[in-house]
């Protein structure tokens, strides 16, 4: 009653909070009864009392000595340190462990800053300060062994360190490490250095093949023993324009291989301005550049939703993979390739550019990749005879494209009247037919440069009503379905390549089984 009558002359929105102060008072009060102290309450605490509490608590006598700053440790030496579990006891003359060392550099960078952007003025006596060039005058082996004196010497040094230390376990000494020697690679007549490829410079393996007939010269034949060598770097040798500049310019002392601006001049493929190889987005197929190509593709074939619908894409001969690094901005990812042949360096322009690509022809061997593993398979003008021994190429195409895929053929067959051009159409005609693969629009852009789209069925209902069974379905004895080097024509079967068949359920397993 005391209270409310003590209370009654506060008004009501006043009251609670009059009430509210006082039972904190209360209750700080009990909390203080058994330890009077402030840092029994949390919000009184000190800044030191929030600590962890996994760290050590390190009694420290009076005469010990204080602190010592931060200190810098030699630039070979090397600083271990760790923590008990519980306190550790320090004695009066001890001086307490000093923390927050640093080691100095030992000729190692840990810097990670972006490549400086290619300046079109640079003067391109500069080009060998980005990346530093071999000593020419020191043979690798003297490099060597003046490397491996200096690493022995900084083991011994380490070593001697941890012994005065009492953690050597002894007087052992660490034995030092033997490095693999690495020489310059020696390559055959007519091969420049720089682009050395084993497996595909392989001159000896090269002139002993007895047939030329399906490209087995641009096919990889690797040396054995496998070759242990550097191919050194061009002269003159840069750090790459960052991307996404890059798709657009490159350096040219990177990839000095001025002969594709002067063969393809009148396509617009490659340029050389200054210090740069610039990429305009032309080709072959494409005169009003890659980017009204792609949108001529989506308006005559609008189903084809670049990076929805489309996602992933083969490139087959791919020059210098324009059309795979603008489809990057359509959210789709292209995987191009291209023999190394007379089209000079064009896989290393696309590399250098940051598109991916690889070299690779469609001759003896599948292509590298497992089936049924692209929405889309692109051929402009990538001069590949696909009729060719019983549409061995088109069936490898088949094979890599998903059921319900797209191929689109941009080629002179689509559109010129010479006498052979037709002869290759009608040759086209019959053989996408016996594949079951349908025409879905063949037309031709504002250069009169024509385009077909085929489509890869989603069922094998078209290949068991074929009447003539070729080419024939694959079996489980036409090998294994792994694609590396395996031959696309095993040749202890007489018989074409074989037609893949599509998965879609049991009714149509036991149906082939039944035929066959």
């Amino acid at each position: 009653m005391a209270i409310s009558s003590a209370l009654s002359f506060l008004s009501d929105r006043k009251r609670p909070i009059v009430v509210a102060v006082i039972l904190f008072i209360v209750l700080s009060s009990l909390f203080l009864l058994p330890n009077p102290t402030p840092s029994a309450l949390p919000f009184f605490s000190s800044p030191s009392s929030h600590l962890s509490s996994s760290e050590t608590s390190i009694p420290v006598s009076s005469n010990a000595s204080t602190p010592e700053p931060p200190t810098s440790a030699a630039s070979n030496g090397v600083s271990s340190s760790s923590s008990a579990a519980g306190s550790v006891p320090v004695s009066a003359d001890a001086s307490p462990p000093v923390t927050g060392t640093a080691v100095a550099s030992d000729g190692v960078g840990d810097s990670t800053t972006d490549p400086p952007r290619p300046d079109a003025t640079a003067d391109p006596g500069d080009a060998e300060a980005d990346v530093p060039q071999p000593d020419h005058g020191t043979s690798p082996a003297a490099a060597e062994e003046s490397g491996s004196a200096g690493n022995n010497e900084t083991a011994a040094g380490v070593s001697a360190e941890r012994d005065a230390e009492g953690q050597g376990g002894g007087a052992a000494v660490e034995e030092p490490v033997e490095l693999p020697s690495w020489e310059l690679c020696e390559v055959g007549k007519g091969v420049v250095a720089a682009d050395y490829i084993p497996c595909l410079d392989n001159v000896k393996a090269i002139k002993g093949l007895k047939s030329l007939r399906h490209m087995e010269h641009r096919e990889r034949h690797c040396p054995e023993p496998r070759p242990r060598c550097l191919v050194p770097l061009p002269e003159r040798y840069r750090r790459p324009v960052p991307w996404p500049r890059s798709r657009d310019m490159i350096w040219y002392n990177n990839v000095p291989h001025p002969k594709l601006v002067e063969y393809k001049k009148d396509q617009n493929w490659i340029r050389k301005s200054d210090n740069y190889f610039v990429f305009p987005g032309g080709g072959t197929q494409f005169k009003n550049g890659v980017t009204a190509y792609i949108r001529f593709i989506e308006q005559i074939l609008p189903n084809i939703q670049w990076g929805i619908h489309t996602r992933t894409v083969l490139d087959v001969g791919c020059g210098v993979a324009s059309f795979g690094g603008y489809l990057l901005d359509r959210n789709v990812i292209t995987m191009s390739f291209a023999p190394k042949d007379e089209h000079e360096a064009q896989i290393q322009f696309a590399l250098e550019r940051g598109i991916p690509a690889f070299l690779a022809v469609i001759g003896t061997q599948k292509l590298p990749f497992p089936d049924n593993s692209f929405d889309v398979i692109h051929c402009a003008r990538c001069r590949v005879h696909w009729y060719a021994d019983g549409g061995k190429p088109l069936l490898e195409l088949n094979r890599v494209l998903r059921p319900g895929g797209y191929y689109i053929w941009s080629a002179t067959p689509v559109y010129r009247k010479e006498q052979r051009d037709k002869d290759d159409w009608n040759a086209m005609i019959a053989l996408t037919k016996s594949i079951c693969w349908r025409t879905v629009v063949r037309s031709r852009d504002i250069n009169k440069i024509g385009v077909v789209i085929y489509q890869k069925p989603t069922s094998n209902s078209c290949y068991l009503m074929r009447k003539n069974n070729e080419p024939p379905l694959c079996s489980e004895s036409d090998g294994s379905r792994s694609p590396w080097y395996i031959f696309l024509l095993p040749f202890f079967l007489f018989r074409a390549h074989c037609l893949l068949m599509i998965y879609t359920g049991v009714y149509e397993h036991f149906a082939w089984a039944w035929m066959h």
